[in-house]
Parts: C-alpha cells; sequence; structure tokens
C-alpha cells in the first residue's frame, strides 16, 4: 500500500521535464559547463591557435626558445624540422612544435 502511493505523489517522465521542473533541475549542471567553457577550454583553443599561426610564420633568422628552455636562432626552416643554430658552428634539428617563444631581434646578443 505505502509504495504504491508513493509512486503516485511524484511527478516523472515527459509531464515533469515539460512542467520546467526538468529544466530548472537542469540548470546548475547547464551553468557548471557553460562556466567550464569560458573559463577552461575557450582560452586553451585561443592560445593553440596562436600557437599554430607562429609556428607557421617561422623564417630563417628569427630568434626563439624551444620547449627544452634552448635559446638559438633558426638557420632552415622546412615543413616539420627546423635547423637551429644553438651556438656559432653548432646547429641541432628540432620539430618546429618545439618551440614556445619567439624572441625579438637582437635578444640573443643582449643575453651574452
Amino acid at each position: 500500500m505505502l509504495i504504491s502511493s508513493a509512486h503516485a505523489q511524484t511527478a516523472s517522465g515527459l509531464a515533469g521535464v515539460m512542467s520546467g521542473e526538468g529544466l530548472m533541475g537542469l540548470l546548475p549542471i547547464i551553468m557548471m559547463f557553460a562556466l567550464l567553457y569560458f573559463l577552461m577550454i575557450r582560452p586553451q583553443m585561443k592560445r593553440a591557435k596562436e600557437l599554430k599561426a607562429m609556428t607557421d610564420a617561422l623564417q630563417k633568422g628569427d630568434e626563439v626558445i624551444t620547449a627544452a628552455g634552448m635559446v638559438g636562432r633558426i638557420t632552415k626552416v622546412g615543413e616539420t624540422y627546423i635547423s637551429l643554430e644553438i651556438a656559432s658552428g653548432t646547429e641541432i634539428q628540432m620539430q618546429k612544435a618545439a618551440v614556445q617563444t619567439l624572441l625579438p631581434k637582437g635578444s640573443i646578443k643582449a643575453m651574452s
């Protein structure tokens, strides 16, 4: 007897959602996803787009800092790899994706 009356008192199914009770229950979850998007996902996508544009615009003579912390001047640019001069007469091959920061011209001379 108690179980059947308990089921009869709850508004469930499509009638609860259509009346607005379900939507108000989902509102906090929707707000959390919106907050997550604006605080985490959107800035990360913006940063990835800027990094891709920077790596596509790399050219010979640019001074860069790699993800490993090496500072050097680009001597050759290929499709996916670059040649980086880290000391006079010392060149290494690196992936373009390893370039983290593009430095202003003359930064290497100012460091030494």
